[in-house]
């Protein structure tokens, strides 16, 4: 799923290309894509995008008339960019085309699971149902990131993902940034100290500011994001399985819980102990390894 870095990047290419721009249509080739029923689609086009901004991972054109276009690209959805107006919607991925009298943008999903959405808005107020209302973690001080992280007692992996208590940060980033801090994802928010929630802290930044520099080169000053996705050779853990840390050099473990996976590297965050997956612990009980040599002497 894209997450800040990504959003941001696709955001930059998107005002080069459409701020000042006017809205000339909007084909659906999905019609579940549409999530809304007011403002219609009629009502909206032919307005003129003043502004675009980020809502947690949500893409969002502000339009004339206080009017807004909602995207949420959710797991596999993507952008792309022709420089045809009208351009062919993708037959078999793609669900939306957005007009402009100087291009198109192309809304696909490469997945069976259709999840990405379009909401049709009116008004800052309807806008809010859409903000989760997490901090924005590049702009919040050390004291309100811990206020958000230690609000509630959740495991570090899902407080960092929460919507409602950090904007933007999702399964990929989230693995980096604990990575970076030398914490397990699956310790207490309410269990760190002082030092920790520093550590946190300086993890989070660096680690969203360094891969939004990072892919914003990739894009280039004049190029549109390709190739968006959430695993990248040059991660430290995330989707890394089994392969050695960048750092220590231990083999990189994961755990995997519902639809979602953390990756880590028990030496460097969970002092070599390995985390326990619950469907293979339940599964051998007893016999689960509780280090990497006993896992590579078994």
């Amino acid at each position: 799923m894209p997450e800040l870095p990504d959003v941001t990047v696709y955001l930059e290419a998107l005002e080069r290309r459409c701020l000042g721009r006017e809205l000339t249509g909007i084909r659906l080739a999905s019609p579940f894509l549409l999530r809304s029923v007011s403002p219609t689609i009629g009502e909206v086009v032919g307005h003129e995008v003043t502004g675009l901004r980020r809502l947690g991972k949500r893409i969002v054109l502000a339009l004339e008339d206080d009017l807004f276009v909602v995207i949420h690209l959710m797991v596999a959805g993507r952008f792309a960019w022709a420089d045809e107006p009208g351009a062919k919607i993708p037959g078999r991925i793609g669900l939306a085309g957005f007009d402009f009298t100087h291009g198109t943008l192309l809304l696909r999903e490469a997945s069976k699971k259709k999840r990405a959405s379009l909401h049709l808005v009116r008004g800052e107020e309807g806008l809010t149902a859409h903000d989760r209302g997490g901090v924005e973690p590049l702009e919040a001080d050390l004291e309100a990131f811990s206020e958000a992280i230690t609000r509630e007692r959740h495991t570090l992996k899902r407080a960092l993902t929460d919507q409602r208590l950090l904007s933007g940060i999702g399964n990929a980033y989230s693995d980096e940034i604990l990575h970076r801090a030398k914490l397990s994802p699956m310790r207490r928010s309410d269990q760190l100290d002082a030092d920790q929630l520093r550590a946190l802290y300086d993890a989070t930044r660096e680690v969203l500011t360094e891969w939004t520099d990072r892919l914003r080169a990739e894009c280039g000053p004049d190029g549109f994001p390709e190739n968006v996705t959430a695993f990248r050779d040059e991660m430290g853990v995330h989707g890394k399985y089994k392969k050695p840390c960048p750092v220590c050099g231990g083999t990189i473990m994961r755990i995997r819980y519902a639809s979602n996976e953390a990756n880590y590297c028990p030496t460097c965050q969970t002092e070599g102990r390995l985390l326990a997956d619950r469907s293979l612990s339940r599964l051998l009980k007893k016999s689960w390894p509780k280090t990497l040599e006993e896992l590579e002497g078994s």
